[in-house]
């Protein structure tokens, strides 16, 4: 018998007063995948997060679960899921141990508190009192307490944030192993980097709609280019996108602040074609980085900003 997608939703809709943070969207998880959900502050990440972690209602559409529903399975879920959200208020008088000891008491199963303590690496930490400790080590207690119930489904709300690179490693080789043990991980996270080395799928969405998904090299792969080239102006003309956009071998343009994107073709044809029509334009050139594409650069070929702003 085939296990049901780790998560399905269907026409999924959700709005407040004036604004529609979730608008229709779609999307299926299958079992055992890292899924990333991508996109600016005001997306619609974060409230669709919500919703299938039962923490808001939806306003229509289908969510289901593992097959289950919380409108009817609600009891069953909670013991199936693990959720760290963006941020997690936690008792500051209690310490680290009795934190996840609390937690780890809401379940039938799971986890010993030694053994979680030692995968977020908090073993040393584990007689502090929360309060205490730093923001990227409340951030490392917030994802002990959604595994110690050993979860099916793992949603991870920037889980990053606020780490160090190390740390930012660690947890990335926390959740490649929670994935290999065939549970399903679904995450929002900033990093392009780490959305690239963790997401099996990605979903691009702004909003409340998905306006890409696939692969992060599918993606990638989408944008046709061969390399992206990052100028620094120090001053501008008129209309710079457009003037680009004719150069042959420039196959889209983007203009933030003082910073002009292009993605092209043939970099060692194309590249002395723009700086001779920038000279041409008196834009003075400050500074000048080219690199292989990324989903940074799906993004904002998609959106027109960059996420590392928002």
């Amino acid at each position: 018998m085939t296990a049901p997608p780790a998560l399905l939703l269907r026409d999924l809709r959700k709005s407040y007063k004036d604004v529609r943070a979730v608008d229709g969207l779609d999307l299926e998880v299958q079992p055992g995948e890292c899924f990333g959900l991508l996109g600016p502050n005001g997306a619609g990440k974060t409230t669709t997060l919500e919703i299938c972690e039962g923490l808001k209602p939806a306003d229509s559409g289908e969510v289901t679960l593992l097959g289950l529903r919380w409108d009817r399975d609600a009891k069953a879920l909670r013991r199936r899921i693990g959720v760290s959200l963006q941020e997690t208020q936690f008792s500051e008088k209690l310490t680290v141990e009795e934190t996840i000891a609390m937690f780890r008491s809401f379940y039938s199963r799971g986890e010993t508190v030694a053994a979680v303590l030692g995968q977020v690496q908090l073993t040393e930490k584990r007689a502090a009192r929360v309060g205490q400790l730093s923001g990227g080590q409340k951030q490392r207690l917030a994802i002990a307490c959604a595994l110690v119930g050993e979860p099916e489904l793992l949603f991870l709300d920037e889980p990053t944030t606020g780490l160090d690179p190390q740390s930012r490693r660690q947890l990335w080789e926390l959740i490649g192993g929670f994935k290999a043990s065939g549970r399903t991980v679904i995450i929002t996270t900033h990093y392009m980097d780490e959305a690239e080395r963790l997401c099996d799928r990605v979903a691009v969405v702004d909003h409340g709609r998905i306006i890409a998904l696939g692969t992060p090299r599918e993606l990638i792969a989408s944008l046709g280019a061969e390399q992206v080239v990052e100028l620094t102006l120090e001053s501008a003309a008129a209309d710079l996108p457009g003037r680009c956009a004719s150069i042959p071998g420039v196959l889209g343009v983007k203009q933030h602040d003082a910073v002009l994107t292009l993605r092209v073709a043939r970099l060692h044809e194309t590249l002395p074609r723009v700086l001779e029509a920038l000279r041409q334009n008196g834009a003075a050139v400050a500074e000048l980085r080219t690199h292989a594409p990324t989903l940074e650069d799906v993004f904002v070929a998609l959106t027109g900003r960059y996420l590392r702003d928002e």
